[in-house]
């Protein structure tokens, strides 16, 4: 990820040289020892394994439950739903990683794959941040044209359509995720080793300021621009039909509270990154307390950007009636199932006991005919 475990001195150091074996020494040039939260590597591992819990099994909650009507039964909204999930799936597999590397004071100690772990976990996280607002931008663009432009969407709200925009989110955000490739490593510094982004390079920090710029301030510009038009055309048109209108209000206030969830979880996060590298770029010279409020504040909002992850299951059990319902039924299925396996097991035993008995099925319910 760009700078979401920068929490060491990294930031504010300068690299010194390149060794003979082609590690990285660090030269740090401000030395402020109390400027780092206190108990980080305990409370953090313990947050981080909490994210990750709760947001694996949340979202396989999630893709079970939307996945399991099938592409006729289910909404179209869905499918957005689903790359969502799978996006904050893939991502919080990567947390165990960063949990270990937090409870050792931000060092990164996994052997002679540390480096291509460093790398990987990066990147997937790099893909889930720009995968995740551009699913929420399309998701409003859907809601908008479903609102507004019903009539005139019917080929852009196709069921072909929106799997097209899904795998282009997904590899667009794959490309943009490059960087986290190119520019993330392990470094040596004084007391180990840590998986940091190289900040030397003028050319990654500029593109890492346009990308915060573009991967969030613009796609956020286009959901409140799709949702301001909405709350217009819904306050000037009388729908024809009530219950179509009362499922659309239904939706889109779904869709808007996700929406929030992300913005309120990731913009912290953007503005301390953009006021880091503004700092970098302009090579200003910064005290304890600034530096102090930089790196702890991009920590803190790292970790609200977490959050993130596992909040919309939550949203879509309390918020969204069909989601429940269909929860519901999966859940009344599998019991049936389960009672109807356990009925069936207990009446093979009585057939190993020496007895005869057939099983019968009347009105759904299991009937044992026993004879001598």
């Amino acid at each position: 990820m760009d700078a979401y475990t920068d929490y060491t001195e990294y930031y504010y150091s300068d690299i010194e040289n390149i060794t003979d074996d082609g590690s990285f020494h660090l030269n740090v040039t401000v030395d402020c020892p109390d400027s780092h939260l206190h108990d980080s590597h305990i409370f953090l591992p313990i947050l981080y394994y909490l994210i990750f819990f709760t947001g694996f099994l949340g979202n396989l909650f999630v893709i079970t439950v939307v996945g399991s009507k099938g592409r006729r039964g289910g909404r179209l909204v869905d499918t957005f739903v689903i790359n969502l999930a799978l996006a904050d799936l893939v991502f919080v597999v990567t947390l165990p990683l960063w949990a270990v590397s937090a409870s050792q004071g931000g060092y990164w100690h996994f052997g002679p794959s540390g480096d291509l772990l460093c790398k990987v976990s990066s990147y997937i996280i790099a893909v889930n941040r720009f995968s995740n607002i551009f699913f929420l931008t399309c998701m409003s663009v859907d809601r908008y044209l479903a609102v507004v432009k019903l009539m005139d969407s019917k080929y852009l709200r196709s069921s072909w359509c929106i799997r097209a925009t899904c795998v282009a989110v997904w590899l667009s955000s794959m490309v943009l995720g490059i960087p986290s490739l190119v520019y993330r490593k392990v470094v040596q510094t004084n007391d180990g080793f840590s998986c940091v982004e190289d900040n030397s390079s003028p050319f990654f920090l500029g593109l890492s300021l346009t990308m915060a710029l573009l991967t969030f301030v613009l796609p956020v510009l286009i959901i409140m621009l799709c949702y301001g038009t909405i709350v217009v055309h819904l306050n000037h048109h009388c729908a024809a039909n009530p219950r179509a209108e009362a499922r659309r209000r239904h939706s889109l206030k779904m869709v808007l509270c996700i929406i929030v969830a992300f913005v309120v979880s990731w913009l912290p996060f953007n503005v301390f990154k953009v006021i880091i590298i503004v700092s970098q770029l302009s090579d200003a010279d910064l005290s304890c307390d600034a530096q102090a409020w930089q790196r702890n504040g991009l920590l803190i909002s790292c970790c609200l950007a977490f959050l993130n992850s596992c909040v919309n299951p939550a949203i879509y059990f309390f918020l969204d009636h069909y989601f429940r319902r269909r929860a519901t039924f999966l859940y009344k299925t599998c019991m049936g199932k389960s009672k109807l396996l356990q009925s069936y097991n207990s009446s093979a035993s009585f057939t190993n006991g020496g007895n005869s008995e057939s099983v019968g099925t009347t009105g759904g319910r299991t009937q044992l005919q026993i004879s001598a």
